[in-house]
């Protein structure tokens, strides 16, 4: 009989455990100095108290923990900021050229996928502790953002595109560079569209993939194998579509677009951000300023395009390299007129095109063209979390927000160039190993 109530009794204990919340996980991190709104003093000797994922409160000084279970981050000679973020990544590749043309075609969706983790993952130790990927192919990145939400994985928080929609024979038209017996294949993500109606499906097919944003392209572009230019390839009626569309199903947008007149059909079909924006006329630039849409530059792509081309002066097909070479020479000058008239500038790399982990080098092109250090890292933080409609979550470190912060040896703001090596991770509230 007592054996019989003792089991009883464990039996209900475990239950009652099973029931209860787990017990809160605290963190103290102290530290040297914390830019906790990017534009705002800097705070001197502080602690940063965190629970469960979220920041709690930002203590002056030092202060020690009263629960012996709170754990202690020494950040006393380390300058901390809020997690970066980087609103233009394709996180299933970055090898480029004629060899990323190969990958199309020999990779699983498997091995993209693998690939996608292992990018992000140099993304994450970077700084960079949320990315919105606009564009890939198979759904890798759609697979791994809900791994990452789920805990099943360690990652930077994803936004993704599902796949990116263009007309056909537009820059996001993977059938571009084949044989035509082939066109049929890589048109089938059904991501081309010509006409208003079919760019309505197009959209709400990435919409059903679960895409949290939509990207499109109104203009040629610089890797797409086609001679067509850098110029506008989409109508009115198609761009407004996907616009529409996209507002339907409560989805922001995001546009590559190059050539002066693809950034104006954008602007006027009222997109939230411009990606690249390379050629701009005083007609743009008026609408530009006009207008609350974000410019993200993507400046980073011309350390891809001239690595690869050191190490392999074939590494493109002759018509992408001249396109190329004139991406090189022509890369900062929309930065320095668009930032100068008041345009919101977000952080953007094209990461894919550029190397993965490599992401903080924007920074240091973003302030060789105009832009003061505090204004780059605010287009990393406080800004592409508004791009992100992620401002409440994510952006400063303030009571209540995700605890995504990263610690760096010296004063960013005398050298930007710090911000490429940061000494500490930590994404909502986990510490991230950085080897």
């Amino acid at each position: 009989m007592i054996d019989t109530t003792r089991k009883t009794m464990a039996a209900a204990t475990a239950a009652l455990l099973m029931a209860l919340p787990a017990l809160a996980e605290t963190t103290y991190i102290q530290a040297g100095k914390v830019m906790a709104v990017p534009g705002e003093t800097v705070l001197g000797e502080t602690t940063i108290i965190v629970t469960d994922g979220r920041i709690v409160s930002l203590e002056a000084g030092y202060k020690a923990p009263k629960d012996k279970k709170a754990k202690v981050i020494d950040l006393k000679d380390s300058y901390v900021l809020p997690g970066f973020i980087d609103s233009h990544v394709h996180l299933t590749s970055d090898t480029g050229g004629i060899a990323s043309q190969l990958e199309d075609v020999t990779l699983s969706s498997a091995a993209q996928a693998f690939n996608a983790w292992d990018n992000s993952m140099k993304t994450l130790r970077a700084g960079f502790t949320t990315v919105r990927n606009l564009g890939d192919g198979d759904g890798a990145v759609l697979a791994l953002r809900d791994a990452v939400n789920d805990g099943q994985v360690t990652g930077p928080r994803i936004l993704d595109a599902g796949n990116s929609i263009s007309t056909t024979s537009g820059h996001m038209d993977g059938s571009l560079g084949y044989r035509d017996e082939l066109r049929e294949y890589f048109n089938g993500a059904g991501n081309t569209c010509n006409g208003a109606e079919d760019c309505r499906r197009a959209v709400r097919l990435q919409v059903a993939r679960g895409a949290d944003v939509i990207k499109f392209a109104t203009t040629g572009g610089v890797n797409s194998r086609i001679g067509a230019g850098l110029g506008r390839q989409m109508f009115e009626d198609e761009a407004r579509a996907i616009v529409e569309t996209a507002r339907l199903f409560g989805k922001k947008v995001a546009v590559h677009a190059h050539g002066a007149d693809g950034i104006r059909l954008a602007l006027q079909v009222g997109v939230d951000s411009i990606e690249h924006g390379t050629i701009l006329d005083p007609e743009t630039i008026e609408a530009f300023a006009a207008s609350d849409t974000y410019y993200v530059p993507t400046l980073s792509v011309v350390n891809g395009y001239i690595e690869r081309l050191k190490n392999n002066p074939d590494s493109y097909e002759p018509d992408v390299r001249a396109k190329i070479e004139w991406r090189i020479d022509i890369t900062g000058k929309s930065l320095e007129i668009l930032y100068a008239r008041g345009v919101k500038i977000a952080f953007g790399t094209d990461a894919g095109v550029s190397k993965h982990g490599r992401n903080a080098d924007e920074f240091e092109l973003m302030v060789k063209f105009g832009m003061p250090s505090v204004e780059a890292i605010k287009a990393a933080t406080i800004n592409a979390a508004d791009l992100l409609g992620l401002t409440e979550e994510i952006g400063t470190l303030e009571p209540g927000k995700s605890a995504d912060l990263v610690a760096v040896k010296g004063d960013p703001l005398k050298d930007i160039r710090i911000l490429k090596s940061v000494s500490f991770v930590m994404a909502r509230g986990k510490v991230v190993p950085l080897q």
